[in-house]
C-alpha cells in the first residue's frame, strides 16, 4: 500500500474550522484538550481521496470505531446503513441532545447507526458531556 498523502496545515485549518473545532461525529470540542484527527471519510482502502470534501474532524475515539467502515446496522429496523457523512449531511437532520444533554438520540438510520457504532452514548463520553455542561460548553449549536 502506498503511503498516505500529507495533508497540508492548511487544509487541516480549514477542515477544523467547518466543523467548529468539534468532533464531526459526537461534537466533543476540541478546546477541551480531546485530540483530534483529520478522518478520511471514505477511507482511503475504500477508494476515498484525501480531498478536502472527503475530510472531517473526528476525535480519535470516533476515528478507530469507525475504522475503514462504509456502514453501520440501524439498532432499531436491523438494515444495513450507509454512515452518516458529515460533509454532505446536515448533523441536526440526524441527531438531537436528550433534555440534560448528556445523551445524543439518533433521529434516523444514519444517527442510529453511528450512535450504535461510535458507542457514542459510553458512560464515559456522557460523563465527559455532564461535565462539559457545567463548564458551559456543551450541548453544541450545531
Amino acid at each position: 500500500m502506498p503511503p498516505r498523502p500529507k495533508i497540508p496545515a492548511a487544509v487541516r485549518r480549514q477542515v477544523a474550522a467547518w466543523s467548529d473545532h468539534r468532533c464531526s461525529y459526537c461534537r466533543s470540542p476540541e478546546l477541551v484538550g480531546i485530540p483530534m484527527v483529520i478522518e478520511h471519510i471514505t477511507p482511503l482502502a475504500a477508494g476515498g481521496s484525501s480531498h478536502p470534501e472527503n475530510l472531517c474532524l473526528a476525535c480519535y475515539r470516533c476515528n478507530e470505531f469507525k475504522g475503514s467502515l462504509l456502514t453501520a446496522i440501524d439498532p432499531l429496523t436491523q438494515i444495513t446503513t450507509p454512515l452518516f457523512n458529515p460533509r454532505q449531511q446536515a448533523w441536526q437532520e440526524h441527531f438531537a441532545w436528550s433534555q440534560d444533554g448528556a445523551r445524543l438520540i439518533g433521529l434516523t438510520p444514519y444517527g442510529r447507526s453511528m450512535i450504535d457504532l461510535l458507542h457514542l452514548n459510553s458512560e464515559w463520553i456522557m460523563q465527559a458531556r455532564r461535565i462539559w455542561i457545567i463548564a458551559g460548553i456543551h450541548p453544541p449549536l450545531g
